[in-house]
């Protein structure tokens, strides 16, 4: 492929911006693709090449990119104003659909990304019990925050900053255990002083990570038998795994849950909510302060909208889900055919290949993943038109818009792959 126009675009940016991208996880070598259009589920960059897409933006286009439902609403919101600073009927009318898909976030509040969502839930959990200590679990991601960027050894508590220019003391709070590792979080629990457990019910950004039988229902009754709240940050899982998220899955309700990505129907957002007794501390009712100018923003309020009611039509979430099913069954089968050491983890529509490894039940598993063959692997894909994640530690996400045909496209040069490496 002819990528001249991406490469002298990314010599410029590196005069421009720092590593030439707006997020570290979009660099890659020799040089990032610049996308010119999305739509459905496919790229066409700046030079032509088409793709299709398994990155889909880490998640938010649910639906597929410039879905028409979302770019009509869009288009008409717009029209009336990009952001007022005051209320506005489409940020009540998203949070009366998120409640009314998720009943037990009696009460929510938007904001503008999900790295505040996260951030205004810890601070509304440690308000609400007094204590600060949290948890989180190795290679979980909850944000940009400071007490949430903590680089955790395998299996042990740590309190130490995950990047340089987090003090100490901002992370002193906070403890890491394994993903999967009831146990361990039930002895930080029973020590006492934490505020909250938040945990990705599904992990996303080490990869596809699964919650084992009966953990997720174990963290609910340990938080409950020691006076914390148990956080869900299903800014990656909620409105993709099903309508109801996590919860809708797994049959565990926390106390208070995040949101963002497809909530916003590709356009900036996040919200967190739950019990009505806790969110009631949220200023001005009450005195745990969260605020933001773009919160409630009635241009990403109306696109997640649009994106919300498209996918609960007409049985879409069933279908991406089957479409995904399929492809996981067939990147399995030539796994199996062709003798590697690999394995697909999959929970609904979010999909990962770790190489090197027979199965992956935390983070500290999923970092010994193979990732040079995953490079390997990215760029093999990316010359066969399909673009992954350019990490081996992302999730690939499909959407409403992925067909049988696209997913046997991506099995067939997954063998190709495969198949040229024996």
């Amino acid at each position: 492929m002819n990528t001249g126009r991406s490469a002298r675009l990314h010599a410029e940016a590196l005069t421009l911006t720092p590593g030439g991208v707006s997020s570290p996880v979009r660099a890659f070598a020799p040089h990032p693709i610049a996308i010119g259009k999305a739509e459905g589920c496919r790229l066409t960059d700046i030079d032509g090449n088409v793709y299709t897409d398994l990155c889909m933006a880490y998640g938010p286009p649910v639906a597929g990119h410039a879905c028409p439902a979302v770019v009509a609403a869009v288009r008409e919101q717009i029209g009336r104003g990009g952001v007022y600073g005051a209320p506005s009927e489409p940020e009540y009318a998203l949070i009366r659909r998120i409640r009314a898909s998720m009943p037990a976030m009696e009460s929510v509040r938007l904001c503008g990304s999900g790295t505040e969502a996260t951030m205004h839930a810890i601070r509304l959990a440690r308000g609400c019990t007094g204590r600060d200590g949290i948890i989180k679990m190795e290679g979980g991601f909850h944000g940009a925050h400071d007490a949430v960027l903590v680089a955790a050894g395998s299996g042990s508590a740590q309190c130490t900053p995950g990047s340089r220019g987090v003090p100490a003391a901002a992370v002193g709070n906070t403890y890491s255990v394994g993903y999967n590792d009831l146990d361990a979080a039930t002895r930080l629990l029973e020590a006492g002083g934490i505020a909250c457990v938040i945990v990705e019910p599904v992990m996303g950004n080490v990869g596809t990570v699964l919650p084992e039988r009966g953990y997720l229902q174990g963290l609910r009754k340990a938080t409950e038998e020691h006076g914390a709240l148990l956080v869900f940050d299903e800014v990656i899982t909620g409105f993709r795994l099903a309508e109801g998220g996590a919860r809708e899955v797994y049959g565990v309700t926390p106390d208070l849950a995040t949101l963002g990505k497809a909530i916003g129907g590709g356009l900036p957002i996040g919200a967190f909510g739950g019990r009505r007794d806790l969110m009631e501390n949220i200023a001005p009712a009450g005195d745990v302060y969260a605020a933001g100018t773009f919160a409630g923003n009635p241009v990403s309020a109306a696109a997640g909208l649009a994106q919300l009611e498209y996918m609960r039509a007409d049985g879409r979430y069933a279908r991406l889900n089957r479409t995904a099913d399929a492809m996981v069954r067939g990147l399995g089968d030539v796994i199996a055919d062709r003798g590697t050491q690999a394995c697909v983890s999959a929970a609904g529509s979010m999909v990962s290949v770790f190489f090197g490894l027979d199965a992956v039940r935390d983070g500290a598993q999923a970092q010994r993943a193979d990732r040079q063959t995953y490079m390997e692997l990215f760029r093999h894909m990316l010359g066969h038109g399909i673009y992954m994640p350019p990490s081996a530690l992302e999730t690939s996400f499909l959407s409403a818009a992925h067909t049988e045909a696209e997913t046997a496209q991506v099995v067939e040069a997954f063998d190709g792959f495969l198949g040229a490496r024996r």
